[in-house]
């Protein structure tokens, strides 16, 4: 557990040949999580402690391969402690954060996240390769991921799924990278003059379980709509809400969405900084300390999260001690592919040891609340 972390043995050849990889650090002890709840969750966990019955939704964000650094969390949390106390609950996620979701929502939820752990590992990319190259890899991906139990999502007794995408206005409406990169040159500069300008080039999307309304109060920041979920667009808007520019071709009139070009929706809300409804806790797996708004706000550090919406929030992540003591002192991330270039082997055995490593954040957040040492970690967010 925390005081003596095991070594674990990771699915990778060691034999197989790529870059040196720094592995010496990684069993120091050290706090694994960094703890950050929002003013209301923050009262109510110092008065009595961290009770999944208290939890109604989890967020979860876009931010590509990174999320498989913090598996282990969603194995601990979706494997052995909500389950332990079952009620409805909503799970709201963006590109990779409806990905990991949606394999929650699977019969056997376990073995759903670690097959898209898996899935998302083996994948590889030569030089060269062209966004509907990638698009049809993704697309294999989340057929290999469902097998056919698209159903098993929208029928899951105690979580409701809800998907994050864009739709897409004016030149970001196109694949053609001219146009597009038109397209996202306006939407930077829209972004530096004011964060609600961007409602000039998207609308917000949230495609969720027709048995429940999104876990949110009205949505007055953009134009966005909310559309049920249904067998006939399950995965085209899984597939969209990970579609981003450039990268990836945009998913083509989502049925139920209407006529359009549909994208990440990691675009607009990239951390999920949404008003939550209601007085239920918001418990949020993520794989960093801090709440960006947008996509487009990554390198504004002075865009940050709203307090006023992130009051129920409790934040988990990853400290920067356990970062430090990774591979390449950081979670994987979709440079790795470019890092890597010319050897697939070197990364996957790198994104292996990572999604390993991750074992230790979800033990030391059960042993934090079986404790009630919880509290004592947490600062606010």
């Amino acid at each position: 557990m925390i005081a003596q972390p095991a070594i674990v043995i990771c699915p990778y050849n060691d034999s197989i040949a790529g870059p040196e990889i720094p592995m010496s650090a990684i069993h120091i002890k050290h706090p694994a999580l960094t703890l950050k709840a929002g003013q209301r969750a923050l009262r109510q966990i110092r008065e009595r402690g961290l009770q999944a019955a208290d939890v109604g939704v989890l967020p979860g964000a876009a931010g590509g391969p990174k999320p498989l650094g913090i598996q282990g969390l969603d194995l601990a949390l979706f494997g052995e402690w909500l389950p332990s106390v079952p009620r409805q609950r909503a799970l709201i996620g963006a590109s990779i954060g409806s990905w990991r979701f949606a394999s929650a929502c699977l019969d056997d939820p376990v073995a759903g996240i670690r097959r898209l752990g898996e899935l998302y590992t083996e994948q590889d990319f030569a030089k060269g390769v062209t966004a509907a190259d990638i698009s049809r890899s993704c697309q294999r991906m989340l057929d290999d991921l469902l097998q056919g139990r698209d159903g098993q999502i929208l029928a899951n007794p105690h979580y409701r799924l809800n998907i994050l995408v864009v739709k897409s206005h004016g030149q970001l409406a196109h694949d053609h990278p001219g146009r597009l990169g038109m397209g996202l040159g306006s939407v930077i500069a829209s972004n530096l003059l004011g964060r609600a300008r961007l409602g000039r080039h998207f609308e917000r999307i949230i495609l969720h379980d027709e048995r429940a309304a999104p876990p949110l109060d009205a949505l007055t920041d953009f134009p966005s709509r909310c559309l049920p979920l249904a067998l006939a667009n399950l995965r085209p808007a899984l597939l969209a809400s990970g579609s981003i520019p450039m990268v990836m071709e945009g998913v083509r009139d989502i049925p139920g969405a209407g006529a359009g070009t549909y994208r990440d929706g990691g675009l607009l809300d990239y951390h999920l900084d949404l008003p939550y409804r209601g007085d239920d806790l918001v418990l949020y797996p993520h794989f960093t300390d801090k709440v960006v708004p947008g996509w487009f706000d990554k390198a504004m550090p002075w865009r940050k999260g709203d307090a006023t919406r992130l009051q129920n929030v409790l934040l988990m992540s990853p400290s920067p001690q356990y970062l430090a003591a990774l591979p390449f002192g950081k979670l994987p991330d979709r440079n790795d592919f470019k890092r890597f270039m010319g050897d697939a082997p070197g990364r996957k055995r790198y994104w292996y040891k990572a999604i390993a490593e991750s074992q230790r954040l979800g033990d030391e957040l059960l042993e934090l609340i079986a404790t009630g040492a919880l509290q004592d970690r947490l600062q606010p967010l």
